[in-house]
């Protein structure tokens, strides 16, 4: 999980602080050189530190918060301002053009950065927004590097205009502008190609595809487990070509985050989105409040109600709910929350958007969540024929056996769901009027760690 030895440490810090109460001078400070410490460590700019720090002393150790009811929470606060500040106050938008003008993006980054993958995320982005994009392949030196944008871009249902590999991509980039222009696209995305590290011949490159191009805006693609030379490659960028915004990737893996918290302070470029999973919905927005709040274990609440939102059909959970009323719910319905939850990321992409989940904390709990159980679980469902599914009294032993056959599964576990499904149905049916109600209580069913 992203951040999770920085979230670990702040969230240490400020349960001693919670449980002191009144605060000295001295005490804050002791908090201060800790917060200190834990950035450093998480590879964040050393002058970026060293300005947040000063910042954060002058207000924590002010009189209004010295004197305050709540000094601790204050303290808190003060952080949580100043981080959001760091990384931008303002979330900030691709701007693009209205109509069936076309806007040009030119994606940009290092080889291994996952900008290709990038590329189709920000495509799928853009289409569920009501946006008609197109990809470029103008990276003809890697190899392979257009079918694994074609492959990419096929996922998401994206086209992809290339011209093979014996083509100059300047050259590409203009008949691709063209492409979209004839054939009604209204976002472009120049698919460029990296380097293993910054040279005169791929900045040379991007420059040329910039005076042959109107390139509304150019996207520079970072690896965020690169640290601080994520920062160090921003700054090359902007000096060689301009950046106009930037694309944080890998965010989920074992990054320290010093690149989130840095990138913006030194460059004055906006972070545009996150990568934070492999999957297409995985590029999430990025909201700087959000972001602090996640780091400092306050959880991301809008973010999880957006993703509801987007992923769950309002009709259908309004008629889940009334079969949890009713304890008339089978295993389809079941199969079906499965569904959602996977498209919202799974549990672990759901549970680290809850305040308190920061950290070790959910590790300890993803390790609990049995994957590989869940997927028993779905193979034991999709072996049973429809009517037993929406009506699991059906189920009798030599069904079962015939199941567990399908499923390649011992029959025990065939009979252990079957139980499990019973006893949560009789629950459901015993406190069915309280939910949906004020005394609504996420009912756990026992299903490899699934929830209704």
């Amino acid at each position: 999980m992203a951040f999770e030895n920085l979230s670990d440490k702040f969230q240490n810090i400020f349960k001693n602080m919670r449980r002191k109460g009144r605060l000295s001078e001295d005490d804050v400070k002791a908090a201060l050189k800790e917060v200190k410490m834990a950035l450093l460590e998480a590879d964040v700019s050393f002058k970026v530190v060293k300005t947040f720090m000063k910042a954060v002393q002058e207000k924590a150790i002010g009189q209004d918060v010295m004197n305050g009811l709540n000094p601790g929470q204050m303290v808190i606060k003060i952080v949580n301002d100043e981080m959001t500040s760091l990384m931008g106050t303002e979330t900030s938008e691709l701007k693009l053009k209205g109509g069936n003008d076309v806007t040009v993006l030119m994606m940009m980054g290092l080889q291994g950065a996952g900008k290709t993958t990038t590329c189709a995320k920000l495509a799928s982005k853009l289409r569920s927004r009501g946006r008609r994009p197109v990809i470029a392949a103008c990276d003809i030196y890697r190899p392979a590097a257009i079918k694994q944008l074609q492959v990419s871009a096929e996922k998401v249902n994206v086209p992809v205009f290339e011209m093979g590999t014996e083509t100059p991509p300047p050259q590409i980039a203009v008949k691709a502008v063209e492409y979209a222009r004839e054939n009604g696209y209204n976002v472009l995305l120049l698919d460029t190609a990296g380097r293993l590290q910054i040279d005169e011949s791929m900045m040379e490159e991007l420059q040329e595809i910039r005076r042959v191009v109107d390139v509304d805006q150019t996207i520079l693609v970072v690896d965020a487990m690169t640290g601080q030379e994520a920062v160090n490659v921003a700054a090359a960028f902007e000096e060689k070509i301009g950046i106009d915004g930037v694309i944080l990737t890998k965010l989920d893996g074992d990054t320290r985050g010093g690149a989130a918290l840095s990138i913006r302070a030194t460059c004055g470029k906006p972070i545009l989105f996150v990568g934070m999973g492999e999957k297409s919905e995985d590029l999430e927005q990025f909201y700087p409040d959000r972001m602090s709040s996640r780091i400092l274990g306050m959880g991301d609440v809008l973010s999880l109600i957006e993703k509801t939102q987007e992923n769950l059909n309002e009709e259908r959970a309004r008629e889940m709910e009334t079969k949890l009323r009713k304890a008339s719910f089978g295993f389809d319905d079941y199969l079906e929350s499965m569904e959602q939850m996977k498209k919202m990321g799974g549990m672990s992409s759901i549970l680290q958007m809850l305040p308190g989940m920061g950290g070790s904390q959910l590790s300890q709990i993803e390790d609990q969540i049995d994957e590989s159980q869940m997927k028993r679980t779905e193979a034991i469902i999709l072996s049973m024929t429809p009517k037993e599914r929406s009506n699991p009294d059906l189920l009798n032993q030599s069904r079962k056996i015939r199941i567990a056959r399908g499923a390649g599964v011992d029959i025990s576990e065939v009979n252990k769901l079957v139980k499990q499904f019973d006893q949560a149905r009789k629950l459901m049916k015993q406190f069915g009027g309280k939910i949906g109600g004020k005394r609504r209580g996420g009912f756990k069913l026992p299903f490899g760690g699934g929830l209704f």
